[in-house]
């Protein structure tokens, strides 16, 4: 048995081909086999012409094929190309969900304030002099795998490759990061924010500035009494608010952030002055720390 399957969208022309009288039951005179218009009008009683046009209809929705066969003299032959036709109900699937994912070296960043205790490393070795706030504008800053400081704050531009008539659904932030004491201390909250094209969008509070075990990845310079390692945050804004892992931490949506109208996407980390727990922050690259990455961003859009 030759079945057609079609969907909804596929099933449109088809129905119309259908939706009449003289055309089905040709279809059902062409069970018989192949014929030609005269045959055809002949058994339906209806004038060639008319016979003639239902052919067409028939042949423009696929559902008959038609050649010329000899004879006497050329003619055209119809016959059926399908026994069932079935019509999927089922809704349409939705498109592949489309994602830009950009990765930000932490040392990158556009603008900063920062107080100490602070400092910046590369994987090679301390970047200026510690606790200066003059270190944090050098150009060696961009080889930074690990930034720290008490209160302040990094600012971020990422190139906004949102194609022009997109809509943004969500936006995510992965970055390791901990709170920021002398070497380190456990028990060490501290309250960081971000925020988004300059709209806070929550606070995550640090537990600790961790040490006491090696990071998986920190270089082998680097003093056991320091900080070692963070945790992996995931900050995400959506249309039903805005996170931190999965935890809703503001009702900022991501319509808010007017990505779609800049750009560039700013981002900013950092630990406010008259914040309640003023703890300070380490941010780590992707040759410090536990986890082989930079500070990530994914957009997803449609």
């Amino acid at each position: 048995m030759r079945v057609l399957h079609l969907t909804l969208e596929e099933a449109l022309a088809v129905s119309k081909a259908l939706g009449n009288q003289q055309r089905m039951e040709m279809l059902s005179v062409l069970t018989e086999g192949p014929k030609n218009v005269n045959d055809l009008a002949e058994r339906l009683e209806i004038p060639f012409s008319t016979a003639a046009v239902n052919i067409k209809k028939l042949e423009e929705a696929g559902l008959i094929a038609t050649e010329i066969v000899p004879g006497r003299g050329s003619q055209k032959v119809s016959s059926k190309r399908f026994d069932r036709i079935v019509i999927d109900l089922a809704s349409k699937k939705e498109a592949p969900e489309k994602f830009i994912t950009l990765e930000m070296p932490i040392g990158n960043y556009v603008q900063c304030e920062v107080e100490p205790t602070c400092g910046l490393a590369s994987e090679n070795g301390i970047i200026s002099i510690i606790d200066d706030q003059r270190s944090f504008f050098e150009p060696e800053r961009k080889d930074a795998q690990i930034i720290w400081f008490r209160a302040g704050f990094l600012e971020y531009h990422f190139p906004n490759r949102v194609p022009y008539g997109s809509k943004v659904e969500e936006i995510s932030l992965s970055v390791e990061m901990c709170s920021e004491a002398p070497y380190h201390k456990l028990d060490w909250p501290s309250d960081i924010t971000c925020w988004i094209n300059g709209i806070e969008i929550g606070t995550w509070t640090s537990p600790s500035d961790f040490g006491g075990e090696r990071g998986f990845l920190t270089p082998s310079w680097w003093e056991d009494h320091n900080t070692q390692y963070g945790m992996l945050k995931q900050w995400k804004v959506n249309e039903s608010g805005s996170f931190v892992d999965s935890l809703k931490i503001s009702d900022h949506t991501v319509q808010t952030l007017q990505l779609e109208e800049r750009p560039y996407v700013s981002v900013t980390f950092g630990v406010k002055r008259d914040a309640e727990k003023v703890g300070g922050l380490n941010i780590f690259g992707s040759k410090f720390g536990n986890y082989e990455q930079d500070l990530l961003m994914k957009i997803k859009y449609s």
